[in-house]
Formats: structure tokens, C-alpha cells, sequence
């Protein structure tokens, strides 16, 4: 019923009945809102997708068995659907098997002398495995007793009677998500690994064993720093501090931005919370005090890359994804996470720079580096934000979506704007025929379009100052709202939009060189996309198949026979309003990003970017036909 100023107030309370009610049991609830217990659903492609949660949720338990001090193996199988985890630590009490994975409210963490600096506090994870498990399975190993379980969507199927068994204690669960809930759903195996490699992080002398590669770290933060940075592109030596339930890691490097991995409990905050806060600032007092000048904040942190992580009592997270710390103490009646950071630092950093020299002064040039850089930008930085609002940016190149990362809400409705965060998309796309038929088919609550007009500038080797200097630069980065840093990022998914052709394939080289070279922390953390959009539409009178390759397309005319109607989409533009809802709806394909361990970002941009190399010759006359095969198809 539509409400209007003229709707009769006897019609709404009429309509507010006994009926209205509902209580749904918990497998209900979960299976209705998934979002309020793992963010969102998604495909895979997204290393924040339900999937990778889900295994999060079952790892979360060994890795507490683990930090009890039990258990110092993980063993995790992932096959194409399936996912089996086991542990080896205590096993879940036999006659509590079924109640653990499958009854609200129940669980050993609300014991803090069991578990005294958990992640999961709440007992809720299993059981929304559980719920959005087509088949689950749980299996506890006690002191020579066996006792297992099994759930479809959350509904007990089979309740085996306690056995003798010679295996050794712990808990296997092996589920497989539904696929009604997560459509069309594939695991990438980098999300997964960089997922394990976080807990062996984490959890120095844990041995994980994932599809037959086992995988162990000593060092902790320090093996974190070391394969996620480049060792010739930092300007010192990595900074490893330990202390009582605190470790950092810290260095600068050459690039832009500032770059955090930030963790409690085992838990990787992907959004921060206090705990990174207090960091942050911190870090910035201690290097204040220790070379007695008053720096910029923003120079100090500059090309920073740093790691912290802290083991809080009985954390408050500011979702059921626990992506964000909301804590303000670490320990009940203990000091504030903020005095707790800087205590630390002030004093184990502060020596470790007093006892190498060397390190500090490597330090102190890339702060002043950093201080002239910014001085140079500070009257460009003025004219182009003034450039920005003249040009009116949301009406003239950006059409927004409703959704903002920025609304401040709370209680439930908080819950839904975090997994509608999750959710928000800008498309960049270039011209006015491929915006246009985005922007008729888009969710227009969480999907915003950028257009560009022509092609972008290639950026390699340029300076910042080019992106306050370039019109198309600096709109984009103010529709990003990037320009201080990942905080105030507007839309969680960048998606490159382009047309299937060779123009289209060098704007997206051009889009991916400024993002890398200005923006590296985007593509690392797993913000950007490209959209990947059928090549051929094969039909008949009866169906419709849309091919994203030569080899679909064969398929499609096979099953259709008899001669049916190909088209070639060569541009974005070229397919309908009506089609393209298709495409960037529920079903919509994209391909991540992702960068390697081995990727040297300065190198790879040289590669594709740079001058014309001898190498980059014999790559383009090697793939040339492929180029030709594009143009003529």
C-alpha cells in the first residue's frame, strides 16, 4: 500500500495486527538475513564473499583451540563445492555436538576462563554455516570417543550414536554452501591463500595443511611484511616489535598512500577499528618525540606499510563479521586501547630507532621527502578541489547511487548499511552510449557509474601532481573520495567497464596504471575489478544464450541448431538497457585484480607502460593475431 499525506491512519493501524508478527527460529532468521551474520553473499570473486566467511567462521574455532593451547595442526580441504576442516585440539563435548552448531546462545566462548581472548564471542558462526550449508557435517574426537552429526540448511538429518575411534582428539566439520543462497559460486585460490597465510601470521608455529601445501610462519608480522612488500622498494629494514598481547611490524616504501593489515584476536579487521586508530596515532607522537620535530601527520605516515595486532579480553566488533574493532579497552578495568598502543610504542620503538641509527635516518628522509612533496602540491592540491566543485561532479560525471559509505546509523540499521556497503559498485566506463546503458539498468541504490570522456592519460612515471593537474584524474579521485586514504572510500567494488575490443583493452591498462601507481592500496586490498561482459548473443525463437567466449558460443549453436542468430556485441553501447540488467545484476561477472607475491608493481607498470622495450616488442608481435582476431571478429 502506497502511504500518502491523504492515506487514512485507520487503514495503517488496521493493517498492524497479531498477523504482522513473526518469530522465526534461528536457521530461519539466518537463511532470511544472511547479511547480519556474514556481510554478503556474492559469487566468490570478492575476497569479502559469504564463501570465504563461511570458512573463516569454522577456522575461527581451531584457530581458538589453538590459542588455548591446544592443537598445532589445521588441516582445510577446499574442492570445487566443498570444504572440510579439521582441527586438533580438545573436540567439542560429545553430548553437546549437535546443540553447538544448530542452537543460538550456545557455545564455550561465553565461559571466558575456557576462552579468555576469542574471536567468537557470540556462538554464532557454525550455526550460520550450518543454516546456509546445503550439507554440513559434524564430527567430534574425545579421549577414544567419536560422535557425529549431520544437517541439511540447518535441519538435523542423521544423529549417529556415540563410537570408539583411534583417531586423534579434535573437531572435522566438512560443509558444502547452498547453492540457492550463493549463485553460481567459485572459490579463488589466492583469496584462500592469503586467508591462511593471515591465521599462520597470526599464529606463529601453527602449521596449516591446505589442499596438500602446508604452510607455517616463525616470525609472524615480519613474514606478514615480507610477502606483501618488494625488499628493493623499501627504505629501510622491517621494524618487528613484540610485547604482551601486541605486535607490529612497520616500514616505508617508495609508493603512495599508506598501507595497514590490522588484527584481534587472529581476527584480520579488513576495516581497522581503535585498535588501528590508536596506531596511527601513536606512531605518530612516538616519531614526534624521538626526532624532536613537529612533523605533519601526513608526512610521517606517507608510504607507510605497517601490521598490527592485538589480543583483546572479550572484543566488541562493530559487526558479525568482526571486520571492525569497536573496543575501547583491552582488558576489563585495564587501560584504554589508545594508552595501551602508545605505551607500547613510545617505548619499544623509540629504543629500537635509538639503538639503530641508521634505520632512523632512513626514516627521517622519507618523512621530508614526503614534507617537500606535499608542500609542492599544496597550491595545485586548492585549485583543483576548487576545479572539483566547479565542475559540479555528481551531476556532470558521476551518477551517484543512494547508498553512502558515509551515513552515520546504528542498531539494525546499521547491520543492513554495512552489508549494503559491501555491496556498492561504481562502474568506470568510457563514452556516453556504454554510461547511458548502465546507468538505465543499474540498482540504482547501490550501483553509481563514472564516465570518462576518451581515453585516460598513461600516468607511468609521472608524479602525484598530475592527478590534481589532470581534469579526468582529479574528478575521479574525489568521486572515489580517496584522496587522504582508504577510510573514506565510497563504494566497495571499482569495476572497469569497457568495451571487448583493442581501445577497450588499452583503457583499462591506462585505468589500472593510475590506480597502481597512485593508488596501489586499492588494487591490494581487493577493490578493483573488471567487468566482464558477453561477447556473442546466440538465439532462436525459443531461447537466448549469451556467450562470454568462442568456445560458449559453439556450444550455444550446437544446443540451438538449425542456423540460429549470433550477434557480435563489439561495444558496450551496442547492448540494450533491457540486456545489460542482465549483466550487472545478481549474475553479474567480474574478474579481480589480484596481485602476486612476486609482483613488482614499478617493474610490471615499466613492462606495459614504459618505453617501448625490445621484450615488449616480442609480446605484441607474438600476440598480434589475437589482437587482429578481436578487431575482425
Amino acid at each position: 500500500m502506497a502511504i500518502t499525506d491523504k492515506t487514512d491512519k485507520k487503514d495503517l493501524f488496521a493493517a498492524y495486527t497479531e498477523d504482522s508478527i513473526r518469530s522465526l527460529d534461528w536457521r530461519e532468521h539466518i537463511r532470511l538475513r544472511p547479511g547480519m551474520y556474514i556481510g554478503k553473499l556474492g559469487d566468490g570473486t570478492s575476497m569479502d564473499d559469504g564463501i570465504y566467511i563461511l570458512i573463516k567462521e569454522v577456522v575461527d574455532n581451531c584457530i581458538d583451540e589453538h590459542t588455548m593451547g591446544f592443537g598445532k595442526q589445521v588441516d582445510i580441504k577446499v574442492s570445487e563445492h566443498s570444504v572440510t576442516v579439521r582441527d586438533y585440539g580438545r573436540g567439542i563435548p560429545l553430548g553437546k555436538v549437535v546443540d553447538v552448531v544448530s542452537k543460538i546462545n550456545t557455545g564455550a566462548k561465553y565461559d571466558s576462563k575456557a576462552f579468555q581472548k576469542s574471536v567468537g564471542l557470540n556462538g554464532v558462526g557454525t550455526k550460520a554455516v550450518n543454516a546456509l550449508s546445503n550439507y554440513f557435517k559434524v564430527q567430534s574426537i574425545r579421549d577414544g570417543r567419536t560422535k557425529i552429526a549431520e544437517f541439511e540448511r540447518g535441519v538435523l538429518t542423521k544423529e549417529h550414536k556415540e563410537a570408539a575411534t583411534n583417531e586423534p582428539n579434535g573437531t572435522i566439520v566438512t560443509f558444502i554452501p547452498d547453492d540457492t543462497v550463493f549463485k553460481n559460486y567459485h572459490y579463488i585460490p589466492e583469496f584462500l591463500e592469503n586467508q591462511i597465510w593471515n591465521y599462520c601470521f597470526l599464529n606463529a608455529g601453527l602449521t596449516i595443511n591446505f589442499n596438500g601445501q602446508k604452510y607455517l610462519s616463525k616470525n609472524g608480522l615480519l613474514d606478514l611484511l615480507q610477502r606483501k612488500t618488494v625488499e628493493e622498494d623499501l627504505r629501510y629494514p622491517i621494524i618487528h616489535l613484540k610485547g604482551e598481547d601486541i605486535e607490529v611490524a612497520i616500514t616505508h616504501e617508495n609508493q603512495y598512500g599508506e598501507e595497514y593489515y590490522s588484527f584481534v584476536n587472529g581476527q584480520h579487521t579488513t576495516q581497522g577499528g581503535t585498535h588501528l586508530a590508536a596506531f596511527r596515532e601513536a606512531f605518530v607522537k612516538t616519531v614526534r618525540d624521538f626526532y624532536k620535530k613537529d612533523y605533519d601527520a601526513t608526512d610521517i605516515r606517507a608510504s607507510i606499510c605497517a601490521a598490527i595486532s592485538v589480543r583483546v579480553q572479550e572484543p566488541v566488533f562493530e559487526s558479525q563479521t568482526k571486520t571492525k574493532l569497536g573496543s575501547l579497552t583491552v582488558y576489563e578495568n585495564g587501560p584504554s586501547m589508545k594508552a595501551f598502543v602508545l605505551d607500547f610504542l613510545s617505548k619499544h620503538l623509540d629504543d629500537f630507532l635509538h639503538r639503530n641509527p641508521t634505520v632512523a635516518d632512513a626514516m627521517k628522509k622519507r618523512i621530508e621527502q614526503s614534507e617537500r612533496e606535499r608542500k609542492e602540491l599544496a597550491g595545485i592540491k586548492k585549485l583543483a578541489n576548487e576545479r572539483a566543485k566547479k565542475a559540479n561532479l555528481h551531476n556532470r560525471k558521476l551518477r551517484d547511487c543512494r547508498y553512502h559509505l558515509n551515513d552515520e546509523v546504528s542498531g539494525k540499521d546499521k547491520l543492513e548499511q554495512d552489508a549494503k556497503r559491501l555491496e556498492s559498485v561504481i562502474f568506470i566506463t568510457e563514452g556516453d552510449s556504454a554510461s547511458g546503458s548502465i546507468t538505465k539498468s543499474r540498482n540504482v541504490e547501490t550501483q553509481a557509474v563514472f564516465s570518462l570522456r576518451g581515453k585516460p592519460l598513461n600516468s607511468f612515471g609521472l608524479t602525484k601532481k598530475i592527478v590534481y593537474e589532470n581534469e579526468e584524474f582529479n574528478l575521479l579521485q574525489h568521486a572515489l573520495n580517496i584522496e587522504d586514504g582508504l577510510e573514506g572510500l565510497r563504494y566497495n567494488k571499482i569495476v572497469v567497464a569497457t568495451d571487448a575490443d583493442v581501445d577497450g583493452m588499452h583503457i583499462r591498462l591506462l585505468l589500472l596504471t593510475f590506480f597502481l601507481q597512485f593508488f596501489p592500496d586499492l588494487v591490494k586490498n581487493g577493490h578493483v575489478y573488471i567487468l566482464e561482459t558477453p561477447l556473442f548473443r546466440v538465439r532462436n525463437k525459443q531461447e537466448t544464450i549469451y556467450c562470454y567466449t568462442e568456445e560458449e558460443k559453439q556450444q550455444a549453436i550446437k544446443k540451438l541448431g538449425s542456423k540460429p542468430e549470433i550477434t557480435r556485441f563489439k561495444g558496450l553501447g551496442e547492448i540494450s538497457p533491457e540486456e545489460f540488467g542482465r549483466f550487472i545484476g545478481e549474475d553479474m561477472k567480474v574478474e579481480p585484480i589480484i596481485l602476486s607475491k612476486d609482483t613488482h608493481v614499478q617493474k610490471l607498470l615499466e613492462y606495459y607502460m614504459g618505453k617501448n622495450t625490445q621484450s615488449r616488442q616480442e609480446f605484441i608481435i607474438s600476440n598480434l593475431r589475437y589482437e587482429k582476431d578481436l578487431v575482425n571478429e
